[in-house]
């Protein structure tokens, strides 16, 4: 049987993203939530996902042991991370006066500018809603999804790579920032899959077959 983990620290849209992952997985696919490293033996697949401050998720993570399990899993294991689980994959955020990250992906975290504007319109921070990715370079995450299709944000703060590569999405949003990345066995989204109806499905669908690189 295989087994996603989906990553409890007190900071994700567990029921939500549970339902979609036993939705989209394989018959036969358990979804296991995972509070302490030993709870991840015997897993297949790793879901990172994460609302709220930075830092709390950084202290819980920390507390409960799964910063370096997370490390660890991300070495050998497709890892997926969604929103702060996104950020908190990189190494440094500027959010709660600076917080260091996991240190997964090179790069820091931002807050969007304000004011934020966009053909003379003022734009609320934090980003809420719908909005368009368009896919910078094909991935496995991609398959079967149109290009520029729409999900679901919410977020005051963005991700800035060290460098393009691993760059697979960007949205526009006042400034263009990356909201999709992917390394190896590493990926990550700025948007909620599991809130994008059809097309953040289709992404969840995507991962749970992906045997990263």
């Amino acid at each position: 049987m295989a087994v996603i983990a989906l990553i409890d620290y007190g900071m994700g849209n567990l029921h939500s993203a549970a339902k979609a992952l036993e939705r989209v997985a394989p018959a036969g696919t358990r979804v296991r939530l995972c509070a302490h490293p030993e709870d991840l033996a015997g897993v297949d697949r790793v879901v990172f996902p994460g609302v709220g401050a930075i830092r709390d998720c950084m202290d819980a993570l920390r507390r409960q042991g799964l910063d370096e399990a997370l490390r660890e899993e991300a070495m050998r294991l497709p890892l997926l991370g969604i929103c702060v689980g996104m950020q908190a994959l990189m190494e440094h955020s500027e959010e709660n006066e600076g917080v260091e990250c996991l240190g997964i992906l090179p790069g820091r975290v931002r807050r969007f500018p304000e004011p934020l504007e966009e053909d003379g319109r003022r734009l609320k921070v934090p980003h809420m809603g719908w909005n368009q990715v368009h896919q910078v370079r094909s991935h496995p995450l991609w398959s079967d999804i149109p290009q520029d299709s729409r999900f679901y944000f919410v977020h005051s703060y963005y991700v800035d790579p060290a460098d393009p590569d691993p760059v697979i999405g960007r949205t526009r949003y006042g400034i263009e920032f990356a909201s999709a990345l992917a390394r190896a066995n590493v990926a990550a989204v700025q948007f909620h899959p599991e809130k994008s109806q059809r097309w953040g499905l289709a992404l969840l669908a995507n991962f749970v077959t992906w045997k990263g690189q």
